[in-house]
């Protein structure tokens, strides 16, 4: 599928190709999706392609979504992504373990198309302020830095270095 720089950018897991392609149909027309079936790769791409959200299978060959969803928390330009769980696990021992991991939501097998749309808006809407607020909090403790070094200056001229005797 061609990336679209305008839409965010959806990273979707899952050893079924058929749950893929339900996926594709719900989600393409509104967001980017890069979709894989393999957990090592999906893996290699995030850490290379920074998504902004993730869509993970839990039940995976080779490397389960538990393990995947640690993986990704653990690395400092992924650890912000919302990470939503897909599977038809419903015990809650397997959510609680999911939440311990990192994953920011679940969605249970069979998927409803509904609710696949309205979680995934959610989380990018979360994601998305959460960025912003980065970003302004940055903007602020940049000029605060700032004012802050122009005051002593200021002081400075006003009143002389307090380390030179007069």
């Amino acid at each position: 599928m061609e990336e679209n720089k305008k839409h965010p950018r959806i990273l979707v897991v899952d050893d079924a190709p058929e749950n893929l392609m339900v996926m594709e149909s719900i989600l393409s027309n509104d967001y980017s999706l890069k979709l894989f079936n393999d957990s090592s790769e999906a893996l290699e791409y995030a850490f290379a392609n920074p998504p902004d959200l993730i869509l993970l299978d839990v039940m995976m060959p080779k490397i389960d979504g538990f393990e995947i969803c640690r993986r990704l928390k653990a690395n400092p330009k992924l650890s912000d992504v919302p990470v939503i769980f897909i599977t038809s696990k419903t015990d809650i021992e397997d959510e609680e373990r999911g939440f311990s991991v990192g994953a920011s939501d679940f969605i249970h097998k069979p998927i409803s198309a509904p609710i696949v749309t309205a979680r995934v808006k959610t989380h990018i809407k979360i994601k998305f302020m959460l960025d912003f607020l980065k970003f302004e909090n940055t903007h602020l403790q940049k000029n605060a830095e700032n004012s802050s070094s122009e005051l002593a200056t200021l002081k400075e001229f006003v009143w002389g270095s307090p380390f030179i005797k007069h």
